[in-house]
């Protein structure tokens, strides 16, 4: 079966492969629903990807272009001459097409370079002509069409054929994530744009206050609990500018990652693209992301620096085509504020999907990587990687292949890691697969994959702590008046980053002198910045998309938020090479590895960080006191060892709770490389120096 046998070859280029992909639905099927097969009238499109050509001719030149000593290092191709040498041709398409056609499927578009053609038909005529069943699925609540087998070509089209994408339909998610208050899951309320005046600070920038006591009492009298530590987030009543619970503005992420003196020198990103890939998109991003401009004190977008392409014809957000539901517009508005925050002389294209499906999130991805728009591409959306491996490989076969070429061009393709820390739940629950995962294509070893940190400011938006982002949290006292909660309740992990060892990609050569615990695969993720919804930071949004309906300020976090940030952190990076007279930097990770000193900040909670970290006393008579340790407040935490946490009042329950910061379910932060945040954060003015100095 060649699906198979192109996944077997593609690990085979990278080196051995943990866990061979097996066919189409495997043994997480077993734990889905199986709601007997598709309508076979129902019509579907199909993507059939093409091989290229000389595949092992650009594997090795494209190890080349990261490798020092390498006469071809980052002696990246043209369009026009990975065209010429690697893509599929017009014959190859037409054959393609042909094969297609006699099995009454209709062709709507062949790609301009001939990667792929799409083609539309009905069920029947798709499992005929790929020799395979198509069923429905329930998987995580949602009626899916999946195909049991891999599917399977015959004729001349067989050799040219790389994969084949439609014969499932799952999709991608975003990786946003909104401040919220884990006790109800429900995101804390957003304000009007015009609550103050125009200094771009709504939410308090004081995301860890001073150690505080707190007694809870019940009627006055016993039982009660006293706690003392660190305070999270301002008080509940705290009026604008400082709103409770903590947000950050543009200008301190400025500052706290040491942008000011970046700009001092005259780098900002001028001269450089940021390409950024959604979905949907929203309908309002030109107007919103001006006010929020116009309120942080940025150049607002024109034609002039902001474009808009779809290259699937059409893209809208609304509440009946999944964009509304997937937060899609938050996405979108998150990605470009912030990419434009971070470098605000860079030009933003801004690439969306008609939808978030594999083949439409793909062809995005493509468009931006072919057209060539810039040398930064930024992708805030993922699925586990074990759950492509057990029911649609084909995603593997195209997201790398995509990685591969943008690497091979010079453009360093930059995602982000996910919110649901090692997957473990997410994937039991979403596709009833017991296992831990790192997302894809933050897996790619032609990727760069960045991960999250929670960022606590001091007065002067310096970076006083940081950890890598994963929150416990644990009930210590009811609703007003607050009689204490007797035992504390636990709640365990809620969200964090993800990261851990692909099953699929052998480690690169740039990873090879991370030694951590003795893996041979791919490690995620590379670097990190702020991600924490907890310690977010604001946007400004038109939640419904619609022109003309309220817009809010709002906080946000998740990988979504430090990819884009890290992306534009990179086209940086290349305005400051282009001004040394060299070409573009391409993949950011192999250069990441070679950086020395304090380019980038290690993220390790270190022993004095935990000294004000929350501990209590429960009196209940007739029992006798009973200590509550910080480790106990935290609730699971293995295997981190060091944390933060600090106590925390609802503004909408008026319960208190410990919040406690570092703990992403089995993984761990800790010295130098972790699969949290990776090496660490890039440190402003010394990074970008460092990364010039590295590729010279």
């Amino acid at each position: 079966m060649f699906l198979r046998r192109r996944l077997q070859q593609m690990c085979m280029s990278l080196g051995t492969c943990a866990l061979m992909v097996s066919s189409g639905l495997a043994a997480s099927s077993s734990q889905s629903t199986n709601l007997g097969p598709e309508d076979q009238s129902k019509q579907i499109s199909v993507t059939v990807w093409l091989n290229l050509h000389n595949k092992a001719a650009l594997d090795a030149m494209v190890q080349g272009m990261y490798d020092k000593t390498s006469p071809n290092y980052h002696k990246f191709l043209t369009m026009k001459e990975f065209k010429t040498q690697f893509a599929p041709t017009a014959k190859d398409a037409a054959t393609v097409r042909d094969f297609l056609t006699t099995h009454n499927m209709k062709v709507t578009s062949i790609d301009r370079n001939n990667h792929f053609v799409v083609a539309q038909g009905s069920v029947g005529d798709a499992q005929t002509a790929f020799q395979t069943k198509i069923n429905r699925m329930m998987i995580n609540g949602v009626a899916h069409h999946v195909n049991a087998t891999p599917p399977a070509i015959a004729g001349p089209a067989a050799a040219l054929v790389s994969t084949v994408q439609g014969l499932s339909d799952l999709n991608y998610h975003a990786n946003v994530k909104p401040s919220q208050n884990p006790e109800t899951g429900v995101p804390f309320a957003g304000v009007s744009p015009t609550a103050v005046g125009a200094d771009g600070l709504f939410f308090s920038g004081e995301c860890l206050r001073p150690p505080e006591v707190v007694t809870f009492t019940t009627g006055g009298s016993t039982p009660k609990a006293i706690y003392a530590g660190n305070r999270y987030g301002a008080n509940i009543n705290s009026p604008a500018p400082n709103l409770p619970s903590c947000g950050y503005d543009a200008a301190e992420m400025q500052k706290a990652y040491g942008l000011n003196n970046v700009y001092k020198a005259g780098l900002d990103g001028a001269g450089q693209t940021i390409m950024i890939i959604d979905a949907f998109g929203s309908n309002t991003i030109v107007a919103d992301t001006n006010l929020f401009s116009s309120l942080n004190g940025l150049p607002p977008l024109t034609s002039s620096n902001f474009t808009i392409f779809t290259p699937n014809g059409s893209a809208t957000c609304t509440s009946t085509n999944g964009c509304i539901a997937g937060n899609w517009q938050f996405e979108t508005t998150l990605d470009v504020q912030w990419a434009h925050s971070i470098a605000p002389g860079a030009n933003i294209v801004l690439i969306l999907g008609a939808d978030n499906s594999f083949t439409n999130l793909d062809i995005a991805n493509l468009f931006a990587v072919e057209n060539g728009f810039g040398t930064v591409l930024s992708n805030s959306f993922g699925i586990s990687e074990i759950a492509l491996v057990e029911l649609d490989p084909s995603e593997l076969v195209v997201e790398n292949g995509i990685s591969e070429i943008a690497a091979a061009l010079g453009i360093s393709q930059n995602v982000s890691t996910g919110d649901s820390g090692d997957q473990l739940a997410t994937n039991t629950a979403d596709f009833g697969i017991p296992s831990v995962s790192v997302q894809a294509n933050a897996d790619s070893p032609f990727a760069t994959a960045i991960g999250g940190t929670s960022t606590f400011l001091d007065s002067k938006s310096n970076i006083e702590l940081q950890t890598g982002w994963g929150m416990n949290f644990a009930r210590i006292a009811e609703a007003t008046p607050n009689p204490p909660t007797i035992p504390p309740l636990l709640f365990g992990f809620q969200s964090g980053a993800g990261g851990g060892t692909s099953v699929v990609y052998a480690k690169p050569k740039f990873q090879k002198g991370n030694t951590t615990g003795g893996v041979k695969f791919r490690q995620v993720p590379d670097i990190s910045m702020n991600a924490d919804p907890e310690t977010g930071n604001e946007i400004v949004v038109t939640p419904t998309s619609v022109p003309g309906d309220e817009q809010l300020v709002e906080v946000f976090g998740g990988t979504s938020l430090s990819c884009p940030m890290f992306s534009a952190f990179w086209a940086i990076a290349n305005q400051a090479a282009a001004a040394e007279g060299l070409g573009p930097l391409g993949q950011a990770a192999p250069i990441l590895y070679e950086l020395s000193g304090n380019a980038i900040t290690d993220v390790n909670v270190k022993a004095v960080d935990t000294l004000l970290n929350v501990t209590g006393t429960i009196f209940n008579p007739p029992n006798p006191p009973s200590f509550q340790s910080a480790a106990a407040l935290a609730g699971p935490q293995a295997p981190t060892t060091r944390f933060v946490s600090a106590l925390f009042q609802s503004s909408s329950s008026t319960r208190w709770d410990v919040f406690t910061f570092g703990t992403d379910s089995s993984l761990a932060t800790g010295p130098g490389w972790d699969n949290v945040t990776g090496l660490g954060t890039p440190n402003g003015m010394t990074f970008i120096n460092k990364v010039v100095k590295a590729v010279k």
